[in-house]
């Protein structure tokens, strides 16, 4: 169908392919329905209920290959629930009364859009869902079409969200500049932190990546500089039983042997149980506006970084997050291939009449397709019997724990 205007926004946190994906779907519009006029609304969806947008002119969509040598987002971002109506109203987005979903469906016919196209990772797309429904039950003749971006690549059904694989190549980089702090103490521990609430596959994926990397260096172990001392030596994510008492037992004998450890932990890593310790202790755990525990306030890294300081008798401990550094990138070459790919099909899909969030759908022999959208939820957990995981940790020498992640 000709489709007269679109809308595009992004939501949540930042992924290295929220402006290569702006930049495609405008460049993508621009090649196949040049008479189709864009709109961006600005700061995800609290632009959205405040009607806050910018028109895409010429020069933009001339210009939009442009925004695939960017990280962040040229329209903003921001965490926004609208099926949280208190948190709207406390925000001053929506008035006491008002109901987000119904304020938002409003906007988007007052401005004649036709398709919004949401590029955000499980809060993001649920949340998508959420308005497409209500725009179905009122009869409010608007598609969306969703993009799945997280870093933490773990949306249900989708193989590989956008910007996962360029968010583990940076955080592969960072940690190779932070190991090298490994000899400016003795007895010296290092905790890479890096971004996943409840799917290991970022941290796993950058250990992997970061391991591989020494592959290609030279080292000189006489005088100190060996890929033992620089290597990982432990990873710990959500899905995977640890044995701390054991772990430490190993990894007390490689400071022993090199005098440093290098431990990649997952954000989420022990998020349940430290959690329960601060209750019990009568701590407040902050959350944000889906009910999360703020990760800067629990700190598994901190905690992680406590217990083994005091079991391998480091000197020093150092804790660095990749984080905010690997999710602000530009996408590399492997994600922008299948951003564009995701872009596209989100453009057939719209023209089609079909909405639901566009990825490898994991039921349909991994098809590229706008997926519906009930089927779309956050916190898909990462397969710990992948083979190349399994071989990583036998790399490193660590046993593989037990799965304690239940099946969607």
């Amino acid at each position: 169908m000709a489709i007269k205007k679109v809308a595009l926004l992004t939501a949540g946190g930042l992924a290295p392919c929220l402006s290569t994906a702006i930049g495609r779907l405008i460049e993508r519009y621009t090649e196949v329905s040049p008479e189709t006029e864009i709109i961006a609304y600005i700061g995800g969806y609290k632009g959205l209920l405040q009607g806050n947008s910018i028109k895409v002119n010429s020069e933009i969509r001339e210009n939009a290959a442009v925004l695939y040598k960017h990280g962040g987002s040229p329209i903003g971002n921001s965490r926004v629930k609208l099926t949280n109506v208190k948190d709207c109203e406390n925000r001053g987005l929506v008035q006491p009364g008002e109901n987000p979903l119904e304020v938002a469906a409003n906007q988007l016919i007052k401005d004649g859009v036709e398709v919004l196209h949401t590029i955000g990772g499980d809060d993001t797309n649920t949340t998508a869902a959420d308005l497409a429904a209500f725009l179905a039950e009122n009869n409010y003749k608007l598609i969306v079409v969703g993009l799945p971006k997280t870093i933490d690549n773990d949306v249900f059904p989708i193989k590989q969200s956008l910007g996962a694989w360029t968010a583990a190549e940076e955080g592969a980089k960072f940690f190779s500049n932070v190991v090298a702090e490994h000899n400016a103490n003795p007895r010296m521990l290092i905790i890479h932190e890096v971004m996943g609430r409840s799917c290991g596959w970022l941290t796993a994926y950058t250990a992997k990546v970061y391991h591989e990397t020494l592959e290609e260096l030279d080292f000189l172990p006489n005088i100190g500089l060996s890929k033992e001392r620089k290597d990982v030596h432990a990873i710990f994510i959500p899905e995977m039983e640890v044995n701390i008492a054991a772990e430490a037992e190993r990894l007390g004998k490689v400071m022993d042997d090199y005098d440093n450890v290098n431990i990649f932990i997952s954000e989420g890593a022990g998020l349940e149980t430290i959690v329960k310790e601060m209750e019990a202790a009568g701590e407040e755990v902050p959350r944000d506006a889906f009910g999360h525990a703020k990760l800067d306030a629990v700190n598994p890294g901190a905690w992680f970084g406590k217990q083994f300081a005091k079991l391998l008798g480091a000197e020093k401990v150092l804790i660095q997050k990749s984080g905010y550094f690997a999710r602000a990138a530009a996408s590399n070459e492997a994600d922008l291939d299948l951003i564009k790919k995701c872009c596209d099909k989100a453009i057939e899909s719209a023209q089609a009449g079909i909405g639901g969030v566009v990825g490898q759908d994991d039921d349909k022999d991994f098809e590229l397709r706008a997926i519906e959208f009930p089927r779309i939820a956050g916190g898909k957990p990462f397969d710990i019997d992948e083979e190349w995981f399994g071989e990583l940790l036998a790399d490193l020498g660590q046993a593989k724990g037990a799965k304690v992640v239940a099946e969607h």
